[in-house]
């Protein structure tokens, strides 16, 4: 069975944007193309644009997403291989935490040592203009 990219949006929630770029960058295989050019797309690329959206929404990249297209593809995959990027990609979630973690801190003190009134001394500004 094959699909137009319209009804690919449709199934996978993704634009058609999304997939033609996906497409360019290697991360799906080429689709077939009509007589008349429309590309026509497999349910093998319906599974992989669902892979891809799932991925990226977790927070993998798009270099992620082709190398988990890649995995889900290989019947010799190890799930070690795909344990250790998620465990990856969680370690760096956790660290970006911890950053916007500090983030918040640095943003409350601020909102708590500033007045907000009609003067013109902030000590948000000498905070952001220290030397």
């Amino acid at each position: 069975m094959s699909f137009n990219i319209g009804k690919v949006c449709e199934i996978t929630q993704l634009s058609a944007k999304s997939i033609r770029l996906y497409e360019e960058k290697g991360l799906i295989t080429k689709p077939n193309r009509s007589e008349s050019g429309y590309r026509e797309y497999s349910d093998e690329h319906i599974e992989q644009l669902k892979l891809i959206a799932r991925a990226k929404s977790a927070g993998f990249s798009l270099t992620e997403c082709k190398e988990f297209v890649a995995l889900a593809s290989n019947p010799h995959r190890k799930s070690s291989e795909v344990k250790e990027k998620t465990q990856k990609k969680l370690e760096e979630v956790q660290a970006k935490m911890e950053q916007l973690k500090k983030i918040q801190e640095q943003l409350l003190q601020w909102l708590d040592a500033c007045p907000g009134n009609t003067e013109s001394h902030c000590p948000i500004i000498d905070e952001l203009t220290k030397r």
